[in-house]
């Protein structure tokens, strides 16, 4: 599907005006005494160093570098065209033109020269960076060859303390844990639990099952269960 032309309003304007501000250059070159396609060039030279002027100036903004210079061109371009437009608005005999007048369209050409060279060579302001510190290198690292020194011959006590030394019999067997007293009552209850659950299971109660059902620690525990074994 081909896309659609949309008419930029904008762009417009700026061929038109650019026209007319052409129209006005010309005539007044040509009024000045510039004929042929000297009258087309003045035009065409005023223009450019506007464009020059106007582009150099953007750049130096966005580089943060002074921009007096590019302003400077950029007026002395303006001034031009803009006084063109009003002279040949009836401000001035075209037939009779000034000498001073003739004088400065005769030395546009120079001047826009100088204008358009000093504006394209000028060197670019370029902010200073900060250079990062360059990362250390890699300490190298040095194999150093190291002789190993020869093991002493071991010494007859040296050979007595390495041989285990054997255990010695316990001369006295380890003490049996005492168990705590337990008083009759918790005995009678315990064995009417104890009793309760051999009917229930067909199994004797052990150690853990009667401590869970008398609430009581585990060396109290196989205290009640010796005694009720």
């Amino acid at each position: 599907m081909p896309r659609k032309l949309r008419v930029d309003a904008v762009l417009v304007q700026a061929v038109i005006a650019g026209a007319l501000s052409f129209a006005h250059l010309h005539d007044l070159a040509a009024a000045a005494g510039q004929s042929g396609w000297k009258a087309w060039a003045y035009p065409v030279s005023v223009d450019l160093l506007l464009v020059a002027a106007w582009r150099r100036l953007r750049i130096l903004r966005t580089d943060g570098a002074p921009v007096r210079a590019a302003w400077l061109w950029f007026a002395v371009a303006l001034s031009a065209s803009l006084g063109a437009n009003i002279a040949t608005a009836g401000l001035l005999d075209l037939d009779h033109v000034p000498d001073w007048l003739s004088i400065l369209v005769a030395g546009w050409p120079a001047l826009a020269f100088l204008g358009g060279t000093l504006l394209v060579h000028a060197p670019r302001h370029q902010t200073p960076e900060t250079n990062p510190a360059p990362a250390p290198a890699p300490a190298r690292t040095e194999t150093a060859s190291v002789e190993r020194a020869p093991e002493p011959e071991p010494t007859p006590e040296a050979v007595e303390a390495s041989e285990p030394v054997p255990a010695l019999p316990a001369s006295h067997p380890a003490p049996a844990p005492v168990l705590p007293a337990v008083p009759a009552a918790l005995v009678a209850h315990a064995r009417k639990v104890a009793d309760d659950h051999q009917a229930r299971t067909g199994a004797p109660i052990d150690t853990d099952t009667l401590r869970v059902r008398l609430g009581v620690p585990a060396q109290l525990a196989d205290a009640i269960a010796a005694q009720l074994a």
